[in-house]
């Protein structure tokens, strides 16, 4: 006799503030999970860039060698080297164990808004205001990029990496996908000025933040308008948003000092999460667990759902 297989769990939000971690960065420009979720960077405007073990709280490394504020920064697949942007227009390639700066690349005109490895870690993919995507070598001597994407009419706001694509994201209300392997560019037009943009974990569609106080999911093939996520609001700067671990949810920061989650498959808004007074300008969602990461002003704070027990909040 075949027994029914149990339904699914609902998935869990992430919505109990667990730890906030002591930056003393300035304000918090960017922070970021590694690729397998035990640890974290956090991006200062003090031109520092700092790595955490973000549920215990514990600052693991600070690594210091930009001249203006840091930006974005990005962990490699084997978590033994780091990348990082900023406004004195620099692309960093960091050893993560010694501390040191392996290649500094100089080619941008303007600052640099977004970084991220490819699969391997051997090239950095970097947006920047100056409206070009440029790939450095971190293999080569030579500090010029291997190849620059110039297409963008305004500058780039947001790039991501899949195996074989780059997804960058454009001011000038574009959002662009290079497939590396067919030699093709496919391109987006929301209509306003792109803030974020980032791939769904199937890989079968992106999502577009912009400054309409809109989420935007789209086909990746067909570019079809699978849904639009409204409430939050996005006016002004530049805001993160992702997708849950199971993409089970569509989550944005926004200028009220909130987080908001919707439902991806109907669109209503699942819950809103106070995190501050202040903009929530950047966010990050851990790979595999219900666990988000927030930055507000000068304070980072992570969230697990309410069933989760912290190592400290176990008896003795």
């Amino acid at each position: 006799m075949a027994f029914p297989e149990p339904r699914p769990t609902k998935p869990e939000l992430p919505r109990k503030s667990v730890r906030s971690l002591p930056c003393r960065q300035g304000a918090v420009r960017a922070v970021r999970f590694n690729v397998d979720g035990r640890y974290c960077l956090t991006c200062g405007s003090d031109k520092s860039l700092s790595l955490w073990s973000p549920l215990r709280g514990t600052l693991l490394r600070t690594y210091s060698g930009h001249g203006a504020e840091v930006l974005d920064a990005a962990g490699s697949f084997d978590n033994s080297r780091l990348c990082s942007g900023g406004s004195d227009r620099a692309v960093l390639f960091w050893d993560v164990a010694s501390g040191q700066i392996l290649r500094k690349f100089r080619g941008h005109a303007g600052k640099v808004n977004c970084v991220q490895f490819n699969e391997e870690a051997t090239v950095i993919v970097s947006g920047s205001i100056d409206s070009s995507v440029r790939c450095w070598d971190c293999r080569s001597r030579r500090p010029d990029p291997v190849q620059i994407l110039d297409e963008a009419k305004d500058g780039i706001s947001s790039v991501k990496l899949s195996d074989h694509e780059i997804l960058a994201g454009s001011v000038d209300g574009r959002s662009r996908r290079y497939d590396l392997r067919m030699g093709e560019l496919y391109a987006d037009y929301v209509g306003s000025p792109i803030t974020c943009v980032c791939f769904s974990k199937d890989g079968q569609c992106t999502l577009i933040s912009s400054l309409d106080s809109s989420l935007r999911l789209l086909d990746k093939d067909t570019g079809e308008l699978l849904g639009e996520y409204t409430g939050h609001k996005n006016q002004e700067y530049k805001l993160d948003c992702c997708l849950s671990e199971r993409d089970t949810h569509v989550i944005s920061a926004s200028e009220d000092g909130n987080v908001y989650f919707w439902d991806l498959v109907e669109g209503t808004l699942a819950l809103t999460l106070p995190v501050g007074r202040g903009v929530v300008q950047s966010l990050a969602f851990h790979p595999t667990e219900p666990c988000l990461l927030t930055a507000s002003e000068g304070n980072v704070q992570c969230w697990r759902e309410e069933s989760f027990i912290a190592e400290d909040e176990l008896p003795a």
